[in-house]
């Protein structure tokens, strides 16, 4: 494998994010910490920001994304970057949003920053005018139409704006990625349908073959399945109907979704000690041949495309959408999405200089960033690169044809509530713990 995909290889889990937790952003692309540029004017605006200056904030368990930055400012982004160079800076994201806040209450946000890692805060942000409206600015900088149209859309879902606040430095589908050989072998044709999964399991399960591959102490890769069995049976506003106190998690047809993701635990279709796997131990044991399913986004392509990690080879691996729920009112075609790791411009000494940078960024980013570190972004890519596998290119084909995409399980819920789920997600994996008393200790965690 050359060097492009071996870059973006990650150990952490990029979606993590998705947690809605500023730790969880911490374990996102790139595991070593970032040299910054410099540190004057850096730490979010610690020591103030110039007009000569472009400012980036990132996290030092990020190296993607500074990374990008640094080769568009030699590369694409050469006149930018000339007399407003690029000056970054980068923090511990373990207190990422509690840094932010202080920032932002003293307007001293760098030009360009990873956003809040919980979506309630960036709301609050957007409200109080401290982030820059980008619908509005790429009208004035002539870029519309350079994010991809199923990115913009859950970056507007997620942050529940009719206009857009932050770029997609990533942008991940989620749904099964499954062994090929391993279904072939043993008869199973790919589910269309929940029931259709569930026999597939059987009959993996019988042939002494793992049905599931889970990180079940992460918890977050079972409460997935949850939401996705909600979105696919309820439809697309079902969870955003129990934020609004529309309905409620302990509604018979919501806790439907967690009884039949802990019926698969109690079968054993998860492994053995499913509620203690961590996430690199799933990563292993699914490209080492240990299992049939794993539910996984996007962003395990830059583990799927590494041959040092991956055994079982890329060509290997199958990407399946979550299935449908017999009846149900939502369709396959809503995607399960996000963003990974968006970023914000704030609107203090927002000048032409920066602007000028938000154009080229906006304009370049998606395809340095799959040709440096092999990361599928939300941006346009006009240039694919020579070595970029199959598996790679049907990911960009899904989000390209995406005509619609639904967020994750805990991403309308509180800190608390998304805390007792993630906590409590490996207990269905592993069959100790029923869809009602999960459904029960999220909902009482969520305010009732």
């Amino acid at each position: 494998m050359k060097q492009s995909l071996r870059r973006g290889r990650r150990t952490f889990a990029a979606a993590a994010f998705i947690g809605a937790s500023a730790l969880a952003l911490a374990a996102c692309s790139g595991s070593s910490d970032s040299e910054s540029s410099s540190t004057a004017g850096g730490g979010g605006g610690a020591t103030g920001t110039t007009s000569d200056e472009f400012t980036y904030l990132g996290q030092t368990q990020n190296t993607t994304i500074i990374g990008t930055l640094e080769a568009l400012q030699t590369g694409a982004c050469a006149a930018a970057a000339d007399g407003t160079p690029l000056v970054s800076d980068a923090i511990d994201g373990t207190t990422w949003d509690q840094q932010l806040q202080v920032y932002a209450a003293n307007d001293a946000l760098s030009n360009m920053s990873m956003a809040a890692g919980t979506p309630s805060l960036m709301q609050d942000f957007i409200e109080s005018g401290k982030v820059l409206n980008l619908t509005e600015a790429f009208a004035d900088l002539g870029v519309e139409g350079k994010i991809l149209p199923a990115a913009e859309a859950t970056l507007k879902q997620l942050y529940q704006s009719d206009d857009l606040y932050a770029l997609p430095t990533e942008y991940n589908i989620e749904g099964f990625w499954y062994n090929k050989q391993l279904l072939e072998d043993n008869g199973v044709e790919l589910p269309a349908t929940w029931t259709d999964l569930v026999a597939a399991a059987e009959t993996l399960d019988a042939a002494g073959v793992q049905p599931f591959v889970a990180a079940g102490g992460d918890g977050w890769p079972v409460t997935r399945l949850v939401g996705d069995y909600i979105f696919r049976s309820l439809g697309a506003d079902a969870l955003q109907k129990v934020a609004d106190g529309e309905a409620s998690l302990t509604d018979p047809e919501y806790v439907e979704a967690a009884d039949a993701v802990a019926a698969l635990g109690e079968a054993g279709y998860f492994g053995a000690a499913a509620g203690s796997v961590d996430y690199n131990t799933a990563m292993n044991q699914f490209l080492t041949g240990g299992g049939a399913f794993f539910y996984m986004g996007s962003w395990a392509l830059a583990n799927f495309n590494d041959e040092e990690q991956n055994q079982i080879g890329v060509d290997n691996i199958g990407y399946l959408p979550f299935p449908e729920v017999e009846g149900g009112a939502g369709s396959i075609d809503e995607v399960p999405a996000n963003a990974g790791i968006p970023v914000m411009f704030t609107t203090a000494n927002y000048t032409d200089d920066i602007g000028e940078w938000l154009q080229c960024i906006t304009e370049n980013y998606g395809n340095v960033a799959l040709a440096e570190f092999g990361q599928v972004t939300g941006f346009e890519v006009t240039e694919i690169p020579e070595d970029q596998t199959d598996l790679t290119t049907l990911v960009q084909d899904t989000i390209a044809s995406a005509t619609g995409s639904v967020l994750w399980f805990e991403a309308a819920f509180t800190s608390e509530g998304t805390t007792v789920s993630q906590t409590n997600g490996g207990g269905l994996a592993s069959g100790n713990l029923s869809g009602q008393e999960f459904m029960e200790l999220v909902q009482a965690a969520n305010g009732g």
